[in-house]
């Protein structure tokens, strides 16, 4: 829902999930630790600002905001 209210919508939730599990399950468990996504994220830009924009709730506060 947050990625639909900001505009986020070209990757379907199933396929963001893999696309992350793909970058940042380093011992390929198919688990993520908070560690290995910690680290992975803090290494991989591009999901740094992909995450960050989708968990931008200021386009959520402005739909509450103005009903």
């Amino acid at each position: 829902a947050i990625q639909a209210i900001n505009g986020h919508t070209n990757m379907s939730a199933e396929e963001f999930t893999n696309m992350i599990f793909q970058k940042i399950d380093v011992n390929n468990d198919g688990e993520l630790t908070l560690e290995e996504f910690i680290n992975g994220v803090e290494k991989d830009k591009d999901l740094m600002e992909l995450i960050t924009k989708s968990f931008d709730l200021s386009n959520v506060l402005k739909v509450i905001q103005n009903g």
